[in-house]
């Protein structure tokens, strides 16, 4: 009887560490608008142009660190 509880723990314990699923409540870190359209222009759905011209728009439209738009 000892020998089948070490072996449901052994289970219990392979199926917490070892699941490929992500754990509910975890942060996970999403993608920035700029690694969005680096994978799109790799898995080929942008051409280098539209990479281009997103990423000139991202670049206008995104503050600079230490820069304070709310005390103008």
């Amino acid at each position: 009887m000892h020998f089948i509880w070490w072996i449901i723990w052994l289970v219990l314990l392979f199926w917490i560490f070892a699941t490929p699923y992500d754990i509910p409540g975890r942060r996970t870190r999403k993608e920035t608008p700029l690694e969005i359209i680096r994978r799109r222009l790799a898995a080929g759905e942008i051409s280098a142009d539209e990479y281009q011209e997103l990423k000139k728009i991202l670049d206008i439209n995104s503050p600079m660190p230490g820069d304070n738009k709310s005390s103008i």
